[in-house]
C-alpha cells in the first residue's frame, strides 16, 4: 500500500468501472440525444469501451426487432 503525505494513504487513480445503471442510462440519454457533456467525459475517463459499445449495439439490435414486431403487427391487423 503505498502512502501519501503524513502517512495517509494515497487514493488510485484508476478509472472506476461503471455500473449497468449508469452504462444504461449513458446508452439512453445517447440515442435520445440529450447526453450532459459533464457525462460524456465521465463515460469517456471510465476507461474500456467495450461495455458501452456492447450495450449500444444491444439496445440498438432491440430497438430495431421492437420496431419490426410493430409494423407487422400493424399490418396484420388491417
Amino acid at each position: 500500500m503505498k502512502s501519501g503525505s503524513k502517512g495517509q494513504p494515497e487514493k488510485d487513480n484508476a478509472p472506476q468501472r461503471p455500473g449497468v445503471l449508469k452504462i444504461l442510462q449513458s446508452i439512453l440519454a445517447g440515442a435520445f440525444g440529450v447526453q450532459s457533456d459533464k457525462r460524456r467525459q465521465e463515460d469517456f475517463a471510465s476507461g474500456s469501451p467495450w461495455p458501452y459499445i456492447i450495450a449500444g449495439v444491444l439496445f440498438t439490435a432491440g430497438f430495431v426487432i421492437g420496431l419490426i414486431l410493430i409494423v407487422n403487427m400493424v399490418l396484420a391487423s388491417s
